[in-house]
């Protein structure tokens, strides 16, 4: 027959080894010269074993395992939902930035449609210098005649004798954007 340790003994029928060494000691129980318990002896002292023991060590396995996983879940649901609430600050910024910049592109916009006061381009400022600058003659209406030929000569412009001081030179956003005075 098979012959079993006090603690396999106590392990296989859920007793307390100090339980298993009172039998011994009362004498209900007997130990072999090699220190080990036969199973006959164990049988007739507890009866057979109940495999509750077995069923009970994988529940408490189970439940062990449900635990490890349980924990495990409730860190990954911590860790999504701060990676939520970063998401959520991150939006919040960039529809904060996008109005911002909306509210610049409109006052640009405004400042474009806006009535401009003595706009004119480089070059129309050279030929109104250039237009002061020169003198022509004074107009006639009569036809002259060279080498044969009638002419008519075309009548003058007259200049105006006050010629506005030249504008300040200003910079091209200046254009755009009044400078402060």
């Amino acid at each position: 027959m098979k012959k079993l340790s006090v603690s396999e003994l106590a392990k296989l029928y859920g007793y307390s080894r100090q339980a298993v060494y009172a039998h011994i000691k009362k004498g209900n129980l007997s130990k072999g010269s090699d220190g080990l318990i036969d199973f006959a002896e164990a049988l007739r002292v507890f009866g057979e074993p109940q495999k509750n023991n077995s069923t009970v060590n994988q529940s408490q396995s189970t439940n062990s395992q449900n635990l490890t996983e349980v924990d495990l879940l409730k860190r990954q649901v911590d860790i999504l939902e701060k990676q939520l609430n970063q998401a959520v600050q991150r939006e919040n910024q960039s529809l904060e930035r996008e109005s911002f910049y909306q509210e610049q592109i409109e006052a640009m916009q405004r400042l474009l449609e806006a009535p401009k006061a003595n706009m004119s381009t480089f070059t129309d400022q050279e030929q109104s210098q250039a237009n002061a600058a020169q003198v022509q003659p004074e107009p006639s209406t009569d036809d002259t005649k060279h080498d044969g030929l009638t002419t008519t000569e075309p009548k003058r412009i007259p200049i105006p004798e006050h010629v506005e001081p030249e504008p300040e030179k200003r910079g091209f956003w200046s254009r755009f954007f009044r400078p402060y005075d």
